[in-house]
């Protein structure tokens, strides 16, 4: 095979690599590809030591080479954590499966919708969380300050969206954090 050909085919088994790995992690492969990782390996080895005289096909194998070796490396840490247990799907898996080997069978099939001391611990929460991410000062959020800006701001945005059915939201605007209201949905 000429260089063209095995570069085209070495593109194709790394994307196909990359999907069987990505799968394996996942749970839905049994196996991880160990035959495909050989068979990529092989084709870079093949030309890493030939002098390629084309230079699309040179830049195209570099890439694909480093490509490799990137998932390479992202693949064997991801491997060693799911060795020493410390993978977080595995570890969701296992905790989950020992909360089954504890709890009783019966499980309550209704759960009931937060109440809003609920609520209002999440914003103070997320309206603290963002005002770090911002580097902005976040001690005085309170949840008094939260509940009074609220209790202030409900009749206005009752009025304005029509009901009195309202959830809050933060989000971050130009660099600085927000508190959103807009319709409940459920």
């Amino acid at each position: 095979m000429a260089i063209a050909d095995d570069v085209i085919l070495l593109d194709q088994k790394l994307k196909e690599l990359i999907v069987k790995y990505d799968q394996y992690f996942l749970g839905l492969e049994k196996r991880e590809p160990l035959q495909l990782f050989d068979a990529v390996e092989k084709l870079i080895r093949r030309y890493s030591s030939v002098m390629i005289s084309n230079t699309m096909y040179r830049y195209r194998f570099s890439m694909l080479t480093a490509r490799f070796n990137t998932y390479r490396e992202h693949w064997n840490r991801t491997l060693k954590l799911i060795n020493e247990g410390r993978y977080s799907r595995d570890r969701f898996i296992s905790e989950l499966h020992q909360r089954q080997k504890t709890s009783p069978t019966h499980i309550k099939s209704e759960i009931a919708p937060p109440t809003a001391e609920d609520e209002l611990d999440r914003i103070v929460s997320e309206l603290r969380e963002a005002r770090k991410a911002c580097n902005l000062p976040y001690h005085a959020i309170t949840r008094e300050l939260i509940a009074a800006r609220i209790e202030k701001n409900k009749p206005l945005l009752a009025e304005k969206l029509g009901t009195a059915n309202i959830a809050f939201r933060v989000v971050i605007e130009n660099g600085t954090p927000k508190l959103k209201a807009g319709l409940r949905k459920h």
